[in-house]
């Protein structure tokens, strides 16, 4: 426990400045509402409609299928920068890219057969 005592002591200074920045903010600052402040900020536009309009779930799903996929594209840059060292090693680095792209493929096929891409 004696090694995380800089991690707590960190964490103990964080919160405190935290704490203390947005108390001095809150007695220092003026307070003064008016009805424009108020309003929901919209890129400048009035509001239309209620806040709390339902959206149809496909587009999340599309949305978290993307960023899954898109992350999963990120994890094959180190490997493609270090491909030239990694050479030294045989074909296993390539036999390992090409697993975890087929599996990635697996499961873009298991989406598709889903339906998970289609957009209704």
């Amino acid at each position: 426990m004696a090694s995380y005592l800089g991690l707590f002591v960190l964490i103990l200074v964080a919160l405190i400045i935290g704490f203390a920045l947005t108390g001095v903010s809150r007695f220092v600052g003026p307070l003064r509402p008016t009805v424009e402040k108020l309003v929901a900020y919209e890129s400048g536009m009035d509001p239309v409609g209620t806040g709390h309009e339902r959206f149809v779930v496909k587009f999340y799903m599309i949305a978290m299928l993307f960023i899954l996929f898109d992350i999963e594209v990120i994890f094959m840059y180190p490997w493609a920068v270090q491909y030239k060292q990694l050479l030294s090693l045989g074909w296993f680095p390539f036999v390992e890219m090409l697993t975890f792209i087929g599996i990635l493929f697996v499961g873009y096929i298991y989406v598709y057969k889903k339906g998970g891409l289609d957009w209704e």
